[in-house]
Formats: structure tokens, sequence, C-alpha cells
């Protein structure tokens, strides 16, 4: 379990977290219709808060909204305003450790039927402070009972609250057979990602991940993780893997915002290289981490300095 910090933006203003309160009538909690994202902010050497990719963060808000057909969310936030929310609310805390900031979008319309368009939205932002969702230095996990919901289902692309029932499902299966997380597949047996957290193999000095039209959330870690690898000289591909080819891949990581990147050391009892973290998983977490920090300059626009 996390810590959440007190103060936290609400509807119109910063409140106490104990007041940010939806109604049980609104479609937030009807129909699970909310979208959301999460990023790190993270403390520097000099002291300054670092926020991780807040344009990007914004943009995802505004896709998922637009994917589900929440047409009243953009109107109302530019990103000038949303940056300038998400940074009052990091300063109200007085962070002094890293944490995570979860903005989401609410229709808060009171029984209005599953609908989207049209309806009064009301955006939330918290900060809270939690460990990596799965063990960086061997996680262990099993492939799902249940299949990744496809995107003429409801779209995975989008962060939308009620889909992660799907992730629930998944995950909870392999947690009751003791196993840290899950792979997912999609209706035709390729692997799709993890419960929260996109998936990497590297196999004849390559790196490899499901592309975009896989079923699978267009991770913005997963994107960092791509520019970081073309920065090593390290080819990426993106296509379709099958299950089996991970069993038999030299690296397996996983990645997300809350799981960092966390070396898989079993898939389905199965010993994935020689059961340890790899040397490329290894480089480019430490690069990753440094990006993450400010300390590596080639990635600096990635950074929010919040003083």
């Amino acid at each position: 379990m996390g810590y959440i910090y007190d103060k936290a933006y609400f509807d119109d203003g910063i409140k106490s977290i104990d007041e940010a309160k939806l109604s049980v009538a609104s479609s937030a909690v009807l129909y699970g219709l909310s979208v959301y994202t999460v990023f790190p902010v993270h403390i520097a050497k000099d002291g300054s808060k670092l926020a991780f990719r807040l344009h990007d963060h914004y943009q995802r808000l505004v896709n998922s909204a637009h994917i589900i057909g929440i047409d009243t969310f953009k109107p109302e936030w530019s990103e000038k305003r949303f940056l300038q929310v998400a940074t009052d609310v990091i300063k109200t805390n007085q962070i002094t450790d890293n944490v995570f900031v979860r903005a989401t979008v609410h229709v808060d319309e009171l029984i209005p039927g599953p609908r989207s368009r049209g309806l009064k939205t009301i955006l939330s932002i918290f900060v809270y402070k939690s460990g990596p969702i799965l063990p960086n230095d061997g996680a262990r996990l099993k492939t799902s009972v249940w299949r990744r919901v496809p995107d003429d289902a409801i779209p995975p692309r989008a962060k939308v609250n009620g889909a992660y029932v799907n992730s629930v499902l998944a995950k909870q299966d392999a947690i009751d057979s003791g196993y840290d997380d899950c792979i997912i597949l999609d209706s035709d047996g390729h692997v799709c990602e993890l419960s929260a957290a996109n998936i990497f193999i590297v196999r004849g000095g390559k790196l490899i991940t499901p592309g975009v039209t896989s079923d699978l959330l267009e991770g913005i870690s997963r994107n960092t993780i791509i520019q970081i690898a073309d920065q090593m000289g390290l080819e990426v591909v993106e296509r379709s893997i099958g299950l089996t080819e991970l069993y038999i891949a030299d690296e397996v990581f996983a990645c997300g915002t809350s799981a960092y990147i966390s070396s898989v050391i079993e898939v389905d009892a199965r010993k994935i290289g020689d059961g340890k973290v790899g040397k490329i998983t290894a480089d480019i977490r430490d690069r990753y981490t440094d990006v993450l920090y400010g300390k590596n300059k080639a990635f600096a626009e990635f950074l929010t300095v919040i003083n």
C-alpha cells in the first residue's frame, strides 16, 4: 500500500484528499467512465523536483478522452492550465521523496445512462508514494487465462479506469498462482503486455517489443526505452511476439511508470536466459534512471523542473 499526500486538486481547487469525493450516481462510479495518467516526480541531487514528460501525460489524457468520446475536457483544460495545476499540487504537498502523481478526468454527470458526449467532467490530481509494482531484479510471470480486451471492444491505448478490470482479473490470477504478475495475450495468442506494464525481449542483440497494434497501451516509458535504445545504437524491432518466444529469449524485461524497468527471470516456470538480470536490461535500466534524475542531458526536454 502506498502513502497518499493530503492535498489534492479536485473539481475547482486544492483541498484535502478526504474532500475529493465523487457521487455514487456519477458516470465515473456507475460505468467506470474516467481516463487517467500517472507520472513520476523525482528529487534531483540539488533538491529540485523533476516531473517526467508532463506534455506527453497531458496529451495522454486528451487522447484517451477523445477515443472514449469525452468531449468536455479539452475545451476546459489547456495544457498550460493543466501544467500549472499539477505543479501547484506538487508544491502544496511539499514533497521531499520521489512520488507519483495521478491525474484523472472523471465524468461526473449523474445517471446520464451509458453515453459520453456533452457530459460534465471533473479533474482530480493527487500525489502518492509507493514502491515499484514489480520486483526490479527478478519478476516471475505466468500466462494469464484472461485475454486482453481488444481494440474493437475497449481500446487499450486509452487509459480508461473501467477497462482495468481486465488487468485486475489477470494479475489476481497470477498472484493466486504464486507469481508476481502475468503475461496477457491477445485473442490470437500473441503477447500484449503485463497487467500494467509493457514488455521487451532481447534476442540476438536486438530489442523486440509488440507493435502498437497489438492491443496494448502506447506507454510513455515504452517510448522512452525505444529512444534510449536508439541512443545506444541498439536495433529496435516492433512486431508480433509469440508466447513461446519469451521462453527462449536471451532477456525479458517489463517497463512502465510504476514498474520502472523490471527484469523478468521466469515465465510459466521456465527460466529466462541464465535466470539473472541481463546485460542489456541492466544497461537500459541505468540509462533510464539517469533520464529520470536529469543526468542524461540528451533527454533534458523530458523533465519539468519544479522548485
